[in-house]
């Protein structure tokens, strides 16, 4: 638990932003990049963009900045990206089968290797270049070697049963898209995403924004 608190979170939301933007550079032929041209580009303070790159290790040169080929290995090295995360994907529905098709999940590291899924509807098809698969065979299918990470994307009422099922086949790694807390043992991580977060945020600034306006008329 303390070495979760120790984990600088805003840090990490930003370092896939951070490597996007360097991997961009990287195309065009750039060679370094300054510490300012991060800040601008991420609309944030140049202090905060110094702070989460002196988190990789990595040190940069005065009045020249970092070296781009190696901001980007320091960035993958600290996020565990430097080499490809085998995963798998339960639940082909809408929201799954949008992530299937996310390609810069491969510029990450991270590929989704198998599919499965619990409806008859959906078992045999080919999404993106993956079979779904019935997720009764998942046992059959990792034969004893699971998955380093799970991604579950099933309806609410059924994520806890998808985990309980991936926890007994050894996945220790799950990223969880139901919105709803998921039990697990204590050497299980989880990382939940509520998508309406996001929504959340803008909807409040939004308001924020238009009272504001309102009081200035």
């Amino acid at each position: 638990m303390r070495q979760n608190k120790l984990l600088n979170i805003p840090a990490i939301r930003r370092m896939p932003t951070y490597l996007h933007k360097l991997l961009k550079m990287q195309a065009e032929g750039k060679t370094s990049v300054s510490s300012t041209e991060l800040a601008e580009y991420m609309k944030i303070e140049l202090i905060v963009v110094r702070k989460d790159i002196s988190l990789t290790g990595i040190s940069g040169q005065r009045r020249v900045g970092y070296d781009i080929n190696e901001l980007i290995k320091y960035i993958k090295n600290y996020l565990g990206w430097e080499q490809t995360i085998p995963a798998v994907l339960i639940g082909a529905g809408s929201l799954g089968t949008a992530l299937l098709g996310y390609n810069d999940f491969e510029l990450y590291g991270f590929h989704i290797e198998q599919v499965f899924d619990s409806s008859a509807d959906k078992i045999g098809q080919c999404l993106y270049g993956r079979t779904v698969r019935d997720i009764d065979t998942m046992a059959e299918c990792f034969a004893g070697n699971p998955p380093e990470i799970a991604v579950i994307c099933v309806s609410n009422t059924a994520a806890q049963s998808v985990a309980d099922r991936l926890v007994e086949l050894g996945v220790k790694y799950i990223w969880n898209f139901a919105n709803v807390s998921l039990k697990v043992p204590p050497d299980v991580v989880v990382q939940r995403e509520v998508i309406a977060g996001g929504l959340a945020m803008l909807s409040v600034r939004r308001k924020q924004s238009r009272a504001k306006k309102n009081k200035t008329e």
